[in-house]
Order: structure tokens, then sequence, then C-alpha cells
């Protein structure tokens, strides 16, 4: 077991719309093939690392079988902490705690990349629990209102709530009283969290989640938006376009908050939870909620771009994405309606530790980025990172893609005289 433990953990690094059909620009001055802008703060023996990391999680197998190994490891006390901490950890996560994580702040601010800080606790089931996660939350906002470099902040609502409790609500269960006065506390820290954003002046956006419990967020959200939104999009909701009514959706909330007049904020992502999601539709014998092929997912990801850019005016919005053509799209789409690349209510986002290419190509041209910075001890980590992992393995090229951009600028440097080190003998050519 420790042997293949080990193999793992050390590969890591120290309705109807009217839409404008534009294409991206062949000749748009961003160029995600540019590993050089990429992978300049990398040092040759970073790179090598990083090239290991995604070769393991590039076998979906071993990634599973090693998922298992780390989770008995840390049942039995086995000490893998500093391990994890100097590698995989390192890789995806930008520190234990909000301070630890201001050397990755400052390190990503030098090359024109924002930071969300993103406290990734989950799996708690205690009132306890969820109000130290709310009061973690709160001192994130507190935070970026004295930090120019994180522009954001943004929780789960099941960090501060129990799941079986919002599935309930979601289906329009009778509820106990003892459930009741469970939900109003949630309530109360749903309103704490944004009202704190409110008062800073700090957007708060709020992850997506499984669609059993969806309904129950979407409300309180709206509700939120009609709150404290007036002037700015403080309460920004998050989208799975793998969902195939997600354009829908949006439509539907962005004119309840026309009608409302309230500014409409939202982040876009394809998704984190498809095979969950079908798995469930099969069981319960319900008709499955997700896309029936990426095209569909692709195609409505950058429908719903368009329909943003046209409704600039009322609509600030974050696409988070690892895709090169929905990232040259948007790109290609701010320059053709003459927006500029900074425009405050447009961003991009990518994970800490994944798509430096776009991340970092995008910075360079003038266009606001940011990373979602993950923190947490190690322990309570491992969930993420493993998602993390898991995502990689099972996204069509994802970890391919990875393993060649680095690839690239290894031999780029080899090439150019740079000090090199040779892949690893286990890499694929």
């Amino acid at each position: 077991m420790a042997g293949m433990l080990f193999f793992f953990i050390f590969a890591g690094k120290p309705g109807s719309f009217y839409i404008k059909h534009m294409q991206p620009e062949k000749n748009h001055p961003v160029n995600f093939e540019n590993t050089e802008t990429a992978f300049r703060d990398q040092s040759n023996a970073s790179l090598r690392q990083s090239y290991q990391l995604f070769n393991v999680m590039n076998n979906r197998t071993l990634v599973q079988t090693c998922k298992q190994l780390v989770g008995l490891a840390l049942a039995i006390h086995f000490p893998v902490n500093g391990i994890l901490r100097k590698t995989i950890y390192r890789h995806f996560v930008g520190g234990v705690s909000i301070t630890d994580c201001s050397n990755t702040i400052a390190r990503l601010a030098k090359r024109n990349v924002l930071s969300i800080l993103d406290y990734a606790q989950e799996g708690e089931e205690s009132d306890a629990a969820f109000d130290a996660t709310c009061n973690e939350i709160i001192r994130t906002i507190e935070f970026a209102h004295d930090n120019p470099r994180v522009p954001f902040s943004v929780f789960k609502i099941t960090g501060i709530a129990r799941f079986d409790l919002l599935a309930k609500v979601s289906e329009e269960s009778s509820l106990t009283s003892e459930e009741e006065a469970e939900y109003r506390r949630v309530e109360t820290r749903i309103n704490a969290i944004f009202r704190r954003g409110y008062e800073l002046d700090v957007p708060v956006m709020i992850d997506a989640e499984e669609t059993w419990i969806q309904p129950v967020l979407d409300n309180l959200v709206l509700r939120m938006m009609a709150q404290y939104n007036g002037k700015k999009a403080i309460v920004q909701n998050t989208y799975q376009m793998y969902r195939h009514d997600s354009i829908a959706r949006i439509m539907q909330h962005h004119r309840k908050a026309l009608e409302g007049g309230f500014r409409f904020g939202l982040k876009i992502v394809r998704g984190a939870y498809m095979e969950k999601e079908r798995a469930r539709a099969a069981e319960k014998g319900y008709s499955s909620p997700i896309q029936p092929d990426k095209q569909s997912t692709d195609r409505d990801f950058n429908d719903i771009i368009r329909y943003f850019m046209d409704n600039l005016d009322s609509i600030d919005f974050m696409v988070a994405t690892h895709n090169e053509t929905s990232s040259l799209l948007l790109a290609s789409l701010i320059d053709a309606y003459n927006v500029p690349r900074n425009h405050p209510g447009i961003y991009f986002s990518q994970l800490y530790g994944m798509s430096d290419h776009i991340t970092y190509n995008l910075a360079e041209q003038g266009y606001n980025v940011a990373k979602y910075v993950p923190y947490g001890e190690v322990k309570t980590m491992m969930p993420y990172l493993f998602r993390r992992a898991e995502e990689n393995s099972s996204v069509k090229g994802q970890s391919s893609r990875e393993l060649k951009m680095i690839k690239t600028e290894i031999e780029r440097r080899k090439k150019t005289g740079i000090s090199f080190i040779s892949l690893p003998k286990h890499s694929k050519s």
C-alpha cells in the first residue's frame, strides 16, 4: 500500500432569445499555445513534477485506487500528511489558512492574475461546524475588502447547511418543528454572508450543487439578489451548463432581476456532478437532467456567453472554464463589442493548478482573470483534491492536454539551451 500511495502523492509539484452568432477570430492575439508565458514561473524541476502528477491522473483506475489508499492511510493515521502537503496538495491548494495563501496571491498578482479564496470545508453535519464555516467565509469577504488582488468571495451552501435538509426543502416536503428551526438558522447564515459582502462592497458567489438541492439554493439566492443587488451584483449564482435546462433557468432569473430592478450576477461552469446525476436519475426512474452529449453542453455554454454580451448593461458574469474554444470566444466578443478588456463585469476563471496556458495568456493580454484558490488543512482538503484528480481522469483529454502543454514547454526549454531535466521514464511520449 505504501508503495502505491507514495507513487501517487509524490507526483505533485513543490425561452427564445436573440443571439449574435459571432465566431472567435482566428488571428486573435490570445495564443493558448504559448507555453513560455504559461509556465514562466515554473522551474524545470517543478515542470517535471507537474508532468508526473498529470501522468498519474491520466489513469482513471490508478486515481480510484489511490483515493482508497489515501483514505485508508488517513483513517489509520499513517504519516502521509507531510508528503501530501509537499506534493498534490501544493499543486492544487493555496495554503492552510487565509494568511497562508498570501504568498500564492502575491505570486499570481505579479502576473496580473487575481485570486478567489475558496474555503473548501465540506461533509460536516453539526450546527457548530456550520457556524464556524460561515464565520470563515465572512473572514474571506473581509480579507477581500482589504486586498484588491482578491475581487470576490465564494462558498458552497453545503458548507453551512445539512444536505438532507436542503433536499427536503427543495422537494417542498413537510418539515418537523426542529427542521424548520434548523432551516431558519441556514437562512440566517446565508443572509449574514451576503450582508457582509454588501457592507464591504465585495461580490460573493455561491457555487452550484446537485439538481435535487438546487431549487432551494436558487430561491435563496434570488431573494438575496433582490435585497442586496440594487446597484451592484453583490450576490452571484452559479449555473452548470451540462444541465439541459440551464439556458432557460438563466433567462428566467435574468427576467426576474429586470422586473425586480436589481442587477443579475452569475458564474457559468460546465459542471461537476454529471456521473452522480445520471446515476441517481437511473436509480430513481426520472429523466436525466444532463445534456445528451458534450456537444450540447458546449453549444449551450457558448450560446449563453453571447447572451451575456448582448445584455451586459444588466448582467455581471464570470466564465469559469478550462476550455480554450469558449475562452477564445469570450475574448473575441469582448474585443468585437469594443468593450474594455478589464471591464469590471466580465471575468474569466480557472482552478488553481490547472489550465495555466489559458489563465496566463489571457492575463498577458489584459483580460480580467482569476484563479479559484482553495485552502484548508490537508485532511479536510482530500475530498476536493480527489475531485480534481477524478475530473482530470474522467473529462476526455483534460490530463492529456495538461501533459502535452507541459511537455511542449520542457522541449522548448531544451531546444533553447535552458538547463533541462529529463522526462520520467514511465511517461508517455
